[in-house]
Order: C-alpha cells, then structure tokens, then sequence
C-alpha cells in the first residue's frame, strides 16, 4: 500500500490530535476506558470484544496451529480488525495509553502464536492486519506495494496476474501473513537466485510506539535495516512494504523424486549437502525426509531440456528423466511445490483458511559441516514410528550467501549449506508423544549442526530456547541474548537492541521474544 500525500496528511493530523501526549502506561488502567478510547476512532464493527458473535470466528480466522486455541488459551480483551492505517494508530495509542499489550498478527503462522496470545499474565488485545492486504504493482519499474495482512499466495497472483513473466522470492506455504514472513527474513525457493524476500524490500511504512506512520527516510536507517529480518514486532506495526519484483522465463520446471532407502535415499541427502549449494543459481532442491524416506522437491528457472544435462552430470544418483519434469508458468509453480498436484486452480492462492486438525510443534538448525552417511544412517531411524515427524532441507549457497552477514539482521549467510526445520504433528489435545519425539530427535542432532551459538531461523520461532524477563517494564539484554544471538548472531542482535532502544526505549512493542532496548550509558 502506497501512502498517499492525502492519507499522509490525514495521518499526521490523526497522530497531533490523539498522539502527542498520552501518560505512561498504567496496568490497573480499565477495560472500559480503554474500549472508549478504540470507539472514538475505530468503527465500533472493527472493534470485537469477547461478547460479539463475531470475536471467536475472527480470533479463530488466521490460526495455524489449535495448540494455541483451547478453552485455556488466554483470551485478548478485544480484536482490532483494522481496515486503513487510522485504525493502526489508535489501536497502538489506546492500547500504550491504558496499558494494554498489543499484539500484532498478519497471517498467524508463527509457531509459538505470539501474534494472538500472551504467555505472560497481562492484558493484550489483538490487532488482526488481514484487512489490510492490498497488493499494487508497477509493471514498468517491476515494484510492487504490498500491505502486510496480505498473504504470500496474494502477492504471487496479483504479480503474476500483472505480467507473468515478473515474480518475488518468498516462502512455499501460501498462506503465510507478508508482514510476519518478510519481518523475519523469508526463505523460499528462489532465494538461491534472488536472496530472499527481505533482501528485496526497498521502502515500508511503518507506525511506531508514538503511533506516528514512518517510511524508510523517517524511521531511519537503523530501524529500516533491523524490520527487515530482525522481527518487525518489536519495532512497531509495519503496515506495507515496497519490494523489488524479479524477473523469471516463461515456463519454469518443477520436479518431486521420492527415495526409499532402498532406492539409495541415504546415499542422494548425504551428496545433496554439498551439492546443492553449489548447483547453479537458477536451481533450488529441497529435501522432505518423512517415513523413512526422502521426497525432492526442485524448482528450475529454465526448462527441462535445460534442466535434465544439469541432473544427469551433477546428481545422477537422483535418476530425474523427462518424465519427472513438470514445466508450468511461475505462478503454477507456487502452487505444485506446495501441494505436488497441477489440478488445483490458481486462485487456490488467494484461500486464506487452514484446517485447525493438526497440532504442531517446530524447531530448526543450521548446518555448515555435511553430515556423514553413517551419521544418516542414524538420523533416519528417528523416522520409523507412529509418533516420528519429519525435517525439511532448506538449500543455501547462491545469492542468499552473497550477501554479507550484517547486511540484514539476518546473519545466516557465507558458509551455511543448509538450514534444517524439524517439525513434529499430532492429533487431537495429548501431543506429549509427538513433542518427546522432537525434544529428543532436536537434541540427538545437536552433534551435527552450528554450535556456539546453534542457530536458529527466527521465522520458525520457538520458545524452548529462551523467553525473555522484564524487570521494571522492561526486557532484559542480558535474558534476550540467550535466544537473540541464536537468531541473529551476536553482532546483529546486539544492534537490533541499540536501535530498539532508540525507536522504543519504554519496550512497549514487547513480547515474549521481542528484541529488547539496550540504551548505551551515557
């Protein structure tokens, strides 16, 4: 969403009336003033309470994981369903005003629910973004505008839609918020060719604790540099962002190849390690290793004439032949490595609802040393079970490792073959099965991955490696380290701590792993 001059105007006029002078904020502040307060700026239908009809369907609308949503779930006193930037701005300064803690959620695929509910005992409300989702491209400048409470598979059609042979680098699932993805660094299948999403933003505006609305040249350079893969959350409610769109030929060639061990699907992941970093640019392949064996998913910016000599000299382990290859438009792409199937119509993209029947639990790791067989060999027997997950490959190298480490708060650059997502999934409410299966499959394969720190991807964030404690308000730089510099490397977080200590020195953008203010001593 561009912000016009007009809506600008209209801001800064909201922000001098409502902003400019408010008290701290006060926790014994009631929920009566404080609904008050939201009613003189915000229709009173945006505004859902636990009383309305509409309150459990809206909280329930964008959930991915029903851990999260049980009856002990603790509830927000409202939701916020903003529909322009106003609406973002007296939800942060009614909430800062009354002491009431804001959450902040575009598509709700974070792992840990962090954008919809509060570990800590405090009063939250909830500001849903999902009706701020327009997407506007500029097919001459290859730009486009997107709102955060788009959805990637929004932002893949409306570009696609504009002029197919135009895309942006992003994540596999659809259904995941914009601002969520690109705020944590956003790694898909074109980041070996284009970095990733966070590499290509180029503006964003953003309304900050003083509910005022920033693009890149106001927030600064600091803040711009820490929203893009450092957590947009802790720095106030980013409500769009510019990107860089990227050029891609007219057919693209996708292909799954599973492998039992019988097939030899040890021997194909251990060479795929130090393989596919190095493949050209234009080729990604991701590995899924579920029931004992490993599915390869690839996406190939070219055709698959171009494609086959590349697999037949560089992974022939792999046996890819003509009849493996799918080629399909771009856009087709999105939607077959997601779901392996070319039956589904494009406009699946646009479905925003997920089923709430899966229970998951997720981790992840790094590595930059390849794995032995004989350490596969062990690794695969964790998949033989009724309760046994599955871990997906995610190939480095490329682009994504060219950049410099300290480009973006993201720091997982040169070196790094291959992050690692672990990921256990159960049925109904008793997941103690599934989550003792990842607990011990995380730390059997602490031998084989990054150690000191061993790093983490922000965007599948998890809780077990460190909350952050508040002591007078405020979040410690000392108990965000602990899981700070496993995201973000120590260089990283330590500047995202100076810069939130400049843009929000009272911590109010504060959760449970929000970047924490560190204010130099003078």
């Amino acid at each position: 969403m561009a912000v016009s001059a007009t809506t600008r105007a209209l801001a800064l006029l909201f922000c001098t009336v409502l902003c400019c002078h408010f008290p701290a904020p006060s926790s014994a502040a009631g929920a009566g003033d404080f609904l008050r307060c939201l009613s003189s700026s915000v229709p009173s239908q945006l505004v859902l309470t636990p009383g309305s009809p509409s309150f459990t369907p809206v909280l329930a609308s964008s959930i991915r994981n029903p851990r999260f949503f049980t009856p002990t779930t603790p509830r927000p006193l409202c939701i916020v369903a903003a529909t322009n930037a106003s609406h973002v701005q007296a939800a942060v300064v009614c909430c800062r005003r009354h002491g009431v803690r804001l959450r902040v959620r575009s598509g709700g695929h974070d792992y840990e629910g962090l954008s919809y509910r509060s570990v800590r005992a405090e009063e939250f409300a909830v500001l849903d973004l999902a009706g701020l989702r327009a997407v506007r491209v500029d097919r001459r400048g290859a730009t486009a505008w997107v709102d955060s409470g788009a959805t990637v598979g929004e932002l893949y059609y409306a570009v696609a839609k504009a002029d197919p042979q135009l895309a942006f680098p992003a994540g596999v699932c659809p259904t995941i918020g914009v601002g969520g993805h690109f705020s944590g660094g956003g790694i898909g299948m074109m980041m070996r060719k284009h970095g990733l999403a966070a590499d290509n933003v180029l503006d964003a505006t953003l309304v900050d604790a003083a509910g005022r609305i920033l693009n890149k040249d106001t927030m600064g350079s600091d803040v711009f540099w820490a929203i893009r893969g450092g957590g947009g959350e802790s720095f106030g409610v980013v409500l769009s962002w510019k990107v860089r769109l990227v050029r891609v030929p007219p057919r693209v060639t996708a292909f799954t190849v599973q492998r039992t061990i019988a097939q030899g699907a040890i021997d194909a992941v251990t060479k795929w390690q130090t393989l596919a970093p190095a493949l050209p640019d234009e080729l990604a392949i991701r590995v899924v290793i579920q029931n004992q064996q490993a599915r390869f998913q690839s996406l190939y910016l070219g055709t698959c004439d171009q494609l086959l000599p590349v697999m037949s000299s560089r992974f022939p382990e792999l046996g890819v032949t003509r009849a493996d290859c799918r080629e399909m438009t771009w856009l087709q792409s999105t939607l077959y490595i997601n779901s392996d199937t070319t039956n589904q119509p494009l406009e699946t993209l646009l479905n925003r609802t997920t089923s709430l029947s899966t229970f998951t639990k997720n981790k992840s790791d790094y590595v930059k040393q390849a794995i032995t067989r004989e350490s596969w060999q062990k690794i695969f027997t964790w998949f033989n079970g009724p309760n046994a997950g599955l871990m997906i490959l995610e190939p480095h190298g490329g682009q994504v490792s060219r950049i410099a480490d300290g480009d973006t708060p993201y720091p997982h650059r040169s070196g790094v073959l291959y992050n690692i997502q672990h990921i256990a999934f159960w049925s109904g409410s008793n997941g103690a099965a599934a989550t003792a299966w990842i607990d011990g499959f995380y730390n059997f394969m602490g031998q084989f991955v990054t150690k000191n720190p061993r790093a983490a991807y922000v965007n599948y964030r998890d809780l077990d490696i460190g909350q952050n404690a508040v002591v007078n308000g405020v979040s410690t730089f000392d108990s965000g380290k602990v899981w700070g510099e496993k995201y973000f490397g120590a260089a990283n977080f330590k500047r995202l701590a100076i810069t939130k200590g400049k843009a929000d020195p009272s911590d109010y953008f504060r959760n449970e792993q929000s970047v924490p203010p560190l204010v130099p001593r003078k």
